[in-house]
């Protein structure tokens, strides 16, 4: 029986003083953690949120979990979604029950004795990993150094933002591939900072710097748009879109637009790994890859037992404060993530004191 739920959240500045996408600018990343406690054991679960996301788990969803059976983590998961109806699926509410199910996930593995991919099943021992930054607000020389450092450990795939300036867009692209050289892997993410038509020339002049990968070309719910951009971008880039996605229904509904090359889903947004590994069905389903966006310490394990990944996200941020709050952290190998067995559950131990001095 689950007999605890406690949350907390951290607030960690940039460790440059502000870094910007195609349309957003921020100084600081939120974590909100959950520890899930039975029979003297404790699971921890997270996401990147609002503290808002805090306050709702703490005043709903630890009194729909608590007394539950810690076996049960789909009857939970059920639970938790029911009991957020009047207050609207996406978002907060999303987040709030992914962090809270990532924690049961771990607290039922580590009870039971293994690793949570062994809990899951696992498909593959490892999984690819992309180097995800190149913020807009980088320097030049800043974003060539960051690219060829992944380049240079090993991890053959590399993502940059792009959004702010079409032009500008394109002469950063070619400096990108210039720093990986011509067999690394180049995406690019827009943030749906463009309109359609700008979109697709861009995808055509993207071409020139060999870009494989055109993330949010247009606004994320724009389906049509997607489609459009699918449908006439050149033939070996792949358009993808999904981290915004919150529940299955929305993941349904842009598969049926047939909106994308390559879905993305995050964990720690589409209701947890409950969640995670029903978008993977959907995409098993309908012959579609699948990406996991960010968090690359809470998809590890998952990734290896969803059917249709293909790559995680390794986004400079969050490894950054996955370091620095968590023992355990997985660091690629060859450029993949290999989750260690040795270790029970997501293999994480929270770093309580070195959290503190950002605690809010």
């Amino acid at each position: 029986m689950v007999n605890q739920i406690t949350v907390s959240a951290y607030r960690v500045p940039t460790d440059v003083p502000m870094e910007s996408d195609g349309t957003l600018e921020w100084t600081s990343t939120t974590l909100v953690l959950v520890e899930a406690s039975a029979a003297g054991v404790t699971g921890i679960g997270y996401t990147y949120a609002d503290t808002a996301t805090a306050a709702l788990i703490r005043d709903l969803l630890a009194k729909v979990v608590c007394g539950q059976n810690v076996m049960a983590n789909g009857k939970i998961w059920a639970a938790m979604v029911a009991s957020i109806r009047n207050l609207g699926r996406p978002g907060i509410a999303a987040m709030a029950i992914s962090a809270v199910d990532v924690a049961l996930w771990d607290l039922k593995a580590r009870l039971i004795g293994v690793p949570l991919v062994t809990l899951l099943g696992p498909v593959r021992d490892s999984v690819p990993v992309y180097g995800s930054g190149g913020f807009t607000s980088y320097s030049m020389t800043q974003l060539q150094e960051q690219r060829a450092g992944w380049v240079g450990e090993g991890i053959s795939r590399v993502k940059m933002k792009i959004g702010r300036d079409a032009l500008a867009d394109v002469e950063r692209v070619a400096a990108a591939r210039t720093a990986i050289g011509s067999h690394a892997e180049l995406f690019v993410d827009a943030n749906g900072a463009y309109p359609r038509k700008l979109a697709l020339a861009q995808a055509e002049r993207f071409t020139d710097s060999m870009v494989c990968w055109f993330e949010e070309p247009v606004y994320h719910l724009d389906l049509d748009g997607l489609r459009l951009c699918r449908d006439r971008a050149p033939a070996m880039m792949e358009i993808s879109v999904g981290e915004y996605g919150y529940d299955p229904i929305e993941f349904a509904q842009i598969i049926d637009a047939g909106a994308v090359d390559v879905l993305q889903a995050d964990a720690s947004r589409c209701e947890g790994i409950t969640g995670l590994m029903l978008v993977d069905a959907l995409c098993e389903a309908h012959c579609l890859p699948l990406s996991t966006h960010c968090a690359p310490s809470l998809h590890a394990h998952p990734a290896c037992a969803a059917k249709r990944v293909r790559h995680i996200e390794y986004f400079h941020d969050h490894v950054r404060i996955e370091k620095m709050f968590f023992d355990g952290v997985l660091s690629p190998i060859g450029g993949e993530l290999r989750p260690d067995l040795s270790r029970p559950g997501l293999g994480l131990e929270f770093k309580r004191a070195d959290a503190a001095a950002y605690a809010l």
